[in-house]
């Protein structure tokens, strides 16, 4: 199976929006990435981040869904992903309503990216609880599909019994659910419920950061893979989609389109043989211009369509 192209929006532009898209529109960006042959487009999420976090790297994001509502809705064949949505941050039945919203209203172009989440700050801001996220995920997921089928859910944190939510989602059972994360919980999730997996790409000061596994080397990439769809095979479930962002990302930190293709190209084989599906691609562009420009470039990564 041929691997397909995820373009990420740039994290950075999103604190600088207004003056980065020099008076177009996000739907003339998604045009873009559409025209370009990618295959799908995808936010990240963070709505209330601590100002040290910031300082230290971290970024601002749009509200997922009301930014990839518009991606869709100015788009034909682009899916729309959520790079990740996380969970503990709202009810389920808030997040299962915008999900099969969002899911009938592109047409079925959703993909549903969830992880637990490491940002305690943004937690405690919330008043969401950090200390059982991992459970809670879990259970949010079941609560969300059931949402979504119509059926009752008697969950420890959830349970709803007698409501429903209408329209459903255009996607038989909902739209797929990613995982995002290194951790044990995670790919246990990938093995037993959930339909892909976003492993991160991290050294060991960033693993120390998630809490979650550090992940290094395309070797290792492969052998983590291959325990899930192992496990995946073991119940009856085909191999999961694994969406990663390469390890030659570091080559776009200063903007470099051409440096990372010339990385990245020879070793996209090594990627799909190690079990990805996906390849995720963040640009560093610094204006809507520089975007339309890398995103050209990019494209040359692309197999032909």
């Amino acid at each position: 199976m041929a691997l397909k192209f995820n373009l990420m929006f740039p994290m950075r532009a999103v604190k600088h929006y207004p003056r980065w898209i020099e008076g177009n529109s996000l739907a003339t960006m998604a045009r873009v990435v559409e025209d370009a042959g990618f295959d799908a487009l995808s936010m990240s999420e963070h709505p209330y981040p601590d100002k040290e976090w910031l300082a230290n790297g971290g970024h601002h994001a749009f509200d997922p869904f009301v930014s990839l509502s518009m991606i869709a809705a100015a788009t034909e064949r682009l899916r729309v992903i959520t790079y990740v949505m996380v969970a503990g941050y709202r009810s389920p039945y808030l997040a299962a309503k915008s999900a099969a919203s969002l899911d009938l209203l592109s047409g079925g172009r959703l993909t549903l990216g969830m992880a637990a989440g490491y940002l305690r700050t943004e937690f405690e801001a919330l008043g969401a609880d950090f200390t059982h996220r991992g459970r809670l995920l879990d259970e949010a997921m079941a609560a969300m599909r059931a949402s979504w089928a119509g059926r009752d859910h008697t969950g420890e944190r959830f349970g709803a019994v007698g409501h429903e939510a209408l329209p459903a989602p255009l996607t038989p059972g909902g739209p797929p659910i990613w995982i995002g994360g290194n951790s044990a919980a995670a790919r246990r999730r990938v093995a037993e419920v959930a339909d892909g997996w976003m492993p991160m790409a991290q050294p060991e000061a960033m693993a120390k950061i998630t809490r979650t596994p550090p992940l290094t080397d395309p070797g290792t990439l492969r052998e983590l893979i291959a325990d899930v769809n192992h496990r995946r095979a073991e119940v009856g479930r085909p191999p999961a989609d694994v969406s990663f962002v390469p390890f030659e990302s570091d080559l776009l930190r200063d903007g470099d389109t051409g440096a990372f293709r010339s990385a990245l190209a020879p070793r996209l084989g090594t990627y799909a043989e190690a079990g990805v599906t996906w390849i995720t691609i963040e640009p560093a562009s610094r204006s809507f211009s520089a975007f339309v420009k890398d995103v050209t470039d990019l494209a040359e990564l692309l197999p032909a369509r």
